[in-house]
């Protein structure tokens, strides 16, 4: 793959006027126009949240700070960037246009919002308009067609060459990253000075991930989300599970790994075999393999653990059968990732619009399509001591099915994840996240 970014783009750019032209065709309109959205302030307060760039814009161009701009694009002519550039000197004004895209674009500069709305597309009603409605300006409020979404997001999720490219590369920040997070673990760091290392060493501000970081020590790796980054260390730190990304060009990658403070405890040989299962997971990830699958044959590889450490007494195939699998694996095994870290159309029937279900007792999947050349999927497995989904357990009818002291002896720890982003190709599928490792 040629990796010049400027020759990627221009390939990326053509694809998506492509499919732009194809989406408008399906919604009766004739231009696609999209805001990169508004600053919105706090209640009752004059501080404003940080800034989201539109997805939709951002997959056109790699502007991420650039509020009150407009991309306009009718089929057969040159896409056209109307940019911001306010007259402010309480923040800093961004800086002319420069990139390798700049040559792809008619670029307008504007120093007003109304000043902008003159150099969109006079006819609103031929306008497909992506955006949220909340700040939208008079006249030119979105309108987000279904058929043209549907169609939009649909193909989003096969990346182009670029766009694999830039995930590559903040595949390359976030390891880095990580590998400064496992090192201040190991030095006796608490979860925010943890998550202080990580920022340092990804030189990325935590509004500029694409995601909060989960920095859990010890019980705290048994919260899925926990974000709470404690002050001070604990007195013991048994174990360490991290899940992190970074961003570039407005694209994400999300990592998690998990280790023991002790490299040659049990506990350490539980998470190698997760890692293990995890590893040929990722090479399920090929071309016509139903995602829905690869999730319920992830719960019998992890019910296979379970059952190979003595934590369950009944076989693979009856743990999960009977819900046993699900308490100690609640989450699914991964989603889409891209320009979101949970990619949109994980559930997308077709590019015109619909749902394929998730598998009966798996409320909490997100991708249900299969898998094709472009796709790229996280592949995140786990294993984790969750008093409030154990104790139905130890209560219930399949208490028998687990033996409770070796619950109790890996309960300390809290859990294990271990989440790769994985590219799926013609052949052999791609993981980004352990060529990032490797060159870390």
């Amino acid at each position: 793959m040629n990796a010049d970014p400027a020759i990627l783009y221009a390939s990326h750019l053509a694809e998506l006027q492509r499919r732009a032209g194809a989406a408008l065709a399906r919604g009766g309109f004739d231009h696609l126009v999209i805001p990169s959205g508004t600053v919105h302030y706090q209640w009752f307060d004059d501080r404003d949240y940080p800034y989201a760039v539109n997805p939709q814009f951002k997959a056109w161009l790699p502007l991420l700070r650039h509020p009150g701009s407009w991309l306009a694009y009718t089929p057969g002519a040159k896409p056209k960037l109307v940019y911001m550039q306010p007259r402010d000197y309480w923040h800093v004004v961004p800086e002319a246009p420069s990139g390798e895209w700049v040559p792809h674009f008619d670029i307008v500069i504007v120093h007003t919002p109304e000043e902008a709305l003159q150099h969109l597309p006079r006819d609103v009603a031929r306008c497909a308009i992506l955006g949220e409605p909340q700040g939208a300006p008079a006249g030119y409020a979105p309108n987000n067609p279904p058929a043209v979404v549907a169609y939009l997001e649909y193909h989003r999720a096969f990346k182009t060459p670029y766009e694999i490219e830039m995930m590559r590369r903040a595949t390359r920040v976030g390891t880095r990253a990580h590998r400064a997070a496992e090192a201040a673990f190991r030095a006796g760091a608490s979860e925010f000075d943890i998550h202080i290392a990580y920022c340092a060493a990804a030189r990325q501000d935590a509004c500029e991930l694409p995601y909060n970081n989960i920095i859990a020590i010890n019980r705290h790796g048994a919260v899925l989300h926990y974000m709470d980054l404690g002050r001070t260390p604990p007195p013991q730190a048994r174990s360490f599970l991290i899940d992190a990304g970074a961003s570039h060009a407005g694209y994400a990658c999300d990592i998690t790994r998990t280790y023991s403070a002790d490299r040659g405890d049990e506990f350490q040989a539980l998470v190698d075999a997760v890692d293990r299962a995890q590893q040929a997971m990722c090479d399920q990830v090929r071309a016509g393999f139903d995602y829905r699958q690869l999730h319920l044959d992830a719960h019998l590889s992890l019910a296979t653990i379970l059952r190979d450490f003595g934590l369950v007494r009944v076989s693979p195939e009856a743990a999960v059968a009977t819900g046993v699998s699900s308490a100690f694996f609640p989450h699914g095994v991964g989603h889409g990732i891209g320009l979101q870290v949970h990619e949109v159309a994980g559930f997308a029937a077709s590019e015109d619009g619909g749902a394929i279900a998730r598998p009966d007792g798996h409320p909490y999947l997100r991708l249900t399509r299969t898998l094709a050349s472009g796709m790229v999927v996280t592949i995140e497995p786990g294993l984790y001591f969750i008093d409030m989904l154990l104790e139905p357990l130890r209560a219930g009818p399949q208490a028998g099915s687990i033996d409770w002291k070796r619950v109790d002896a890996f309960h300390p720890f809290g859990g294990i994840r271990i989440e790769d982003d994985v590219v799926c190709t013609e052949a052999a599928p791609m993981n980004l996240t352990r060529e990032g490792f490797a060159n870390a």
